[in-house]
């Protein structure tokens, strides 16, 4: 007499969940244990794991043919996450334990160690907030429970040993659970007000900051731009909810660790000038997200930009655009979010002294030119704004005081009345606006009109360099709580787009 089981987990293709069922079939003949349903190698391995975890558990292994399949089987199944849920189909179908509640209703994710203790297992968050849209409970190893029970309104068993889990199906009682930790508010490590001088540059990332605008930072070594760009981060809009919890996915997925005490703080990655394209915007033969999905709703900062391979940097311009990256394999397309913030740094000459009025630089105008043509006129037109960070003067350098620096905390608070004025306007930031929604905002009259002509002439400008003047004129009159874009909030705006000394 053959027997047969069923229980549901999920699979992980990117930031998707799609739900597989794992039937387990025990028939006569001779024994053996087959998985079927596009399983990889971590997954066929899991037969060997499954059968030494039963028998150190106190249970036995079925002597009849055991077939497992995971369905559906159009898509491969990765990692060790099925092998709980498999292990729970042996036991039931070779009715070694009866579950007293309907195990239908639940979900069921982790490795097994050789003596049934439930490993830890990368890439549930996406599971788990998809359980929970169809009221699935869900069953995860014990290490996994603090990041899963970011998702509210969903029941959570986390267990230690394969054999927590039985006693709760057959009605022994839930594990206990561990306490949920606080989500705190963020500390911000850098702050503005350690920033000595500098007051153009915290204008512009100021403005930057309350609109979504990508930057770039151009100067002399020393000048404070990378220190200028790590603390933009501190004076950022925290992240909603619903935003919070998917950066929580993306990291869930790379296998990143998540730290509850800068939950809703916008994230801020700053990968090497050496790193491939496949670091950056994802990849792999098992697709992974890039540092522009870790850095989503957030910033990506690249110092030494033209030191970045050129088609490293190419491969950022879609990303850009549209908010997300498609990584296509053979066997699967997946879609990471990529809404990032970009900010670049870069020297203005390969030896960086180019017009700091010294005699250091020594480079030729042919040397310059190529540095320069490193990052291609695309890349630069979907920069909003570039600035030319001049070195610190030396008296604010030996000053032993920075009294009039203002804090992140105060910097903060007119950025979020910016940025709130945008969203309850058009539901999303201005660099995001559309040509169509720019021309309904900002209604140009006629001196207007020359000025962004001769701007448009002088500075060579595409459509797309027009639209973005606009946008950053649009965002400094949300700072000054304008409701119109007059012209001094238009030659602000164009004086970000010179791109040339």
């Amino acid at each position: 007499m053959s027997q047969l089981a069923k229980v549901f987990t999920r699979a992980s293709t990117g930031l998707d969940a799609p739900i597989v069922t794992i039937e387990v079939h025990i028939s006569g003949g001779l024994p053996g244990f087959s998985i079927v349903g596009l399983p990889e190698g971590a997954v066929k391995e899991s037969k060997d794991r499954v059968r030494s975890a039963l028998m150190n558990s106190n249970f036995k292994m079925p002597k009849g043919r055991i077939t497992v399949s995971l369905a559906p089987a159009n898509f491969p199944k990765r990692g060790g996450r099925y092998d709980l849920p498999i292990a729970l189909g042996v036991l039931i179908a070779s009715g070694q334990i009866k579950p007293s509640i309907d195990i239908l209703q639940f979900e069921c994710y982790g490795e097994l160690g050789l003596d049934g203790l439930l490993h830890a297992t990368e890439g549930l968050l996406p599971a788990v907030i998809e359980a929970n849209k169809v009221r699935h409970s869900v069953i995860v190893p014990y290490d996994d429970y603090q990041q899963c029970a970011l998702v509210e309104h969903v029941e959570i068993i986390p267990a230690k040993h394969l054999l927590q889990v039985c006693e709760f199906l057959t009605g022994l009682g839930a594990p206990k659970a561990p306490a949920i930790q606080e989500k705190i508010a963020p500390k911000y490590e850098y702050d503005f007000s350690q920033v000595k001088g500098q007051y153009h540059a915290k204008r512009a990332l100021e403005i930057a900051a309350s609109g979504g605008h990508n930057l770039l930072l151009r100067g002399v070594p020393g000048s404070g731009k990378t220190m200028l760009a790590e603390r933009l981060y501190s004076v950022m809009p925290p992240l909603s909810a619903e935003k919070a919890l998917q950066h929580a996915a993306i990291c869930s997925v790379a296998n990143k660790e998540i730290d509850l005490s800068q939950m809703y703080t916008r994230p801020f990655r700053s990968p090497h000038h050496s790193s491939s394209a496949v670091a950056l915007v994802g990849g792999g033969s098992n697709p992974k997200p890039g540092e522009i999905s870790l850095a989503h709703e957030g910033v990506l900062f690249l110092d030494e930009l033209p030191e970045f391979p050129r088609h490293v940097l190419e491969a950022l311009r879609q990303p850009l655009e549209s908010g997300e990256v498609h990584v296509s394999r053979a066997q699967q397309q997946v879609i990471f979010p990529a809404n990032f913030q970009l900010i670049a740094a870069m020297n203005p000459c390969p030896c960086g002294y180019y017009g700091d009025g010294t005699a250091k630089c020594h480079c030729t105008a042919d040397q310059i030119e190529k540095y320069k043509n490193k990052i291609s006129g695309p890349l630069l037109d979907r920069i909003d704004m570039v600035l030319t960070v001049p070195p610190l003067p030396k008296k604010d350098l030996l000053s032993q005081e920075n009294a009039n620096a203002e804090s992140s905390e105060v910097i903060r608070k007119r950025v979020l009345k910016a940025y709130e004025k945008q969203i309850n306007r058009q539901g999303k930031t201005n660099d995001k606006l559309s040509p169509d929604e720019i021309n309904k905002l900002i209604k140009l009259d006629k001196t207007n009109k020359q000025l962004l002509s001769s701007v448009i002439d002088k500075l060579h400008l595409s459509a797309r360099g027009y639209h973005r003047i606009l946008k950053v004129a649009r965002t400094i009159a949300d700072l000054d709580g304008s409701e119109s874009v007059d012209k001094p909030y238009l030659i602000e705006a164009a004086g970000y787009r010179r791109f040339d000394d």
